[in-house]
């Protein structure tokens, strides 16, 4: 692949990132199959495992750009309801409510509460089916600064879910390898039946994403 845009071609970044994505059989396969990009087969491939995405829920995707999650869904159970959310711009979906901004702020809460009719601070009272967060920070290089950040995004999708979601409803997450991680891991274990730590076969190798996985939202559990 030649590089034309000279101040990217002097980056060995930026030219071992394009490389990787030329000769990267997801990338492929994404534009094929008409996806945004090849991060809808991590999506595909934890359903596939754990059966959670079914026609006529109600889904919200965190951290949603470019879209890739949400147009899997959209193609794929065309009866569910979906909200996506990003701080970045998202093309329109047929079928999909967008919301572009910060989901850690009052004001895209709010939106989340209105759109799903979610009652004040009530936990198990929620009107979603499955919540889904690929939010992630920007990193920078340093291991566990780039850890405590990405645990801070999965903390405030945490707590969202556990007040959005139904009784028995799903949250899949992306987290960082880190030592916080098993802290937030026996929270998931209060709250749902069933709980998965895994890294997807499309999920780089020499990537330290996971992604938690909740089944079987308790809906009464305490959270300590």
């Amino acid at each position: 692949m030649k590089i034309l845009n000279k101040k990217i071609a002097a980056k060995k970044s930026s030219v071992a990132w394009l490389q990787r994505q030329a000769h990267d059989p997801y990338v492929a396969r994404a534009q094929k199959e008409g996806y945004r990009a090849r991060a809808v087969y991590k999506l595909i491939e934890i359903n596939d495992k754990f059966h959670f995405l079914r026609n006529g829920q109600v889904v919200v995707d965190l951290g949603a750009a470019p879209g890739s999650w949400t147009q899997y869904i959209a193609r794929q159970f065309p009866k569910s309801k979906i909200f996506a959310m990003d701080l970045l711009e998202i093309k329109p979906i047929v079928g999909v409510e967008f919301y572009q901004g910060d989901f850690t702020t009052d004001a895209a809460l709010h939106w989340l509460e209105e759109k799903l009719n979610l009652p004040a601070g009530e936990m198990g009272r929620g009107t979603v089916d499955v919540v889904l967060s690929d939010m992630a920070p920007n990193t920078v290089g340093h291991k566990k600064t780039d850890h405590i950040r990405q645990m801070v995004l999965l903390e405030y999708a945490f707590d969202f879910a556990l007040r959005a979601l139904k009784p028995g409803g799903t949250f899949v997450a992306k987290s960082f390898t880190g030592g916080t991680t098993n802290e937030l891991l026996k929270l998931f274990k209060q709250n749902f039946e069933h709980v998965h730590h895994i890294k997807p076969p499309s999920s780089r190798k020499d990537s330290v994403e996971m992604f938690i996985v909740g089944l079987g939202f308790r809906g009464d559990a305490q959270n300590q």
